[in-house]
């Protein structure tokens, strides 16, 4: 198993909950979330150029949109930002009477649906789902009885999607048909140790394998289609959460993490807990498609 050391810390931003990066290259920047901050980041990592726009609300994820938008899953929706003046619209509720739950992690399938879940509040009861944001802005619930939605991924032919309940301790394929954008056939495709920590966020490389963050595992393993752990990645944080692929060529894996809940004690051992970190892993990372809405 290769181990990679070569990592960078490429912001030292101090986010509470840092999550959901997705690289917008129409920009050439990274954008990623601060959930319980309820803010929205955009860093330029050729100038370092970092900005934060004010959500409003808990946020779980943003995506670039083909306008030049951002899409969010909100705690209890999904809204639309514009970053040049902060306007905010809402698209669509999403269990906003509930408030046992709340929106997580979201990314965009290959032809351009926005697909995000909700969590439990309390981390340990069925009670999410995972639902799909249409260009139409039409909302549909597609799996049930989620108890944290993470992360989610494509394999290069479009053919399987990959997602993340975390305390499943694994992740679950789907045969996935782009043209109705609908999934089936569910199954396990590879569990976890728990001592590893909770799988979080996922991204695809081009050969097809996924590269897995683990909440309260200090690490990001490449994980092959087949499920075999390929890779492993260590963190001087514990608490990995998400990563991305990105510059121009797609070579360069930026991660996030956080620092909320960890003890004074905790953070003097992880000064750069809730930071963003690059590293380059010698693989390309596949394009995200943006939201077509």
């Amino acid at each position: 198993m290769e181990v990679f050391g070569d990592i960078d810390l490429a912001l030292d931003a101090k986010a509470d909950l840092g999550e959901g990066p997705s690289w917008d290259p129409r920009t050439r920047t990274l954008i990623w979330v601060d959930i319980t901050g309820g803010s929205v980041h955009r860093f330029d990592p050729a100038t370092g150029r970092a900005e934060v726009f004010d959500a409003g609300q808990p946020v779980g994820a943003a995506v670039p949109t083909t306008s030049g938008l951002l899409a969010l899953a909100v705690s209890d929706g999904f809204s639309l930002m514009d970053p040049a003046t902060g306007r905010i619209e809402r698209l669509a509720d999403v269990e906003s009477d509930d408030p046992r739950t709340m929106m997580n992690d979201g990314v965009c399938d290959p032809v351009g649906n926005l697909w995000a879940g909700t969590k439990d509040v309390e981390g340990h009861r069925p009670i999410g789902s995972l639902y799909r944001l249409g260009a139409d802005h039409r909302v549909e619930r597609v799996v049930r009885d989620v108890t944290i939605s993470n992360g989610l991924g494509w394999s290069p032919d479009q053919s399987t999607m990959y997602y993340i309940d975390s305390p499943t301790f694994g992740i679950d394929a789907f045969d996935f048909d782009a043209e109705t954008a609908s999934v089936s056939n569910r199954r396990r495709l590879v569990a976890f140790p728990p001592e590893w920590g909770l799988p979080d966020g996922m991204a695809i490389d081009e050969e097809g394998s996924l590269w897995v963050a683990f909440w309260g595992g200090s690490a990001v393993r490449r994980v092959s289609p087949d499920g075999a752990v390929q890779a492993v990645v260590g963190f001087p944080v514990s608490r990995v959460t998400s990563c991305s692929f990105g510059g121009d060529d797609l070579t360069d894996l930026y991660v996030t993490s956080a620092r909320t809940e960890l003890s004074e004690e905790e953070l003097l051992a992880e000064p750069t807990a809730g930071g963003v970190f690059h590293l380059r892993p010698g693989v390309c990372g596949l394009p995200r498609t943006p939201f077509a809405g």
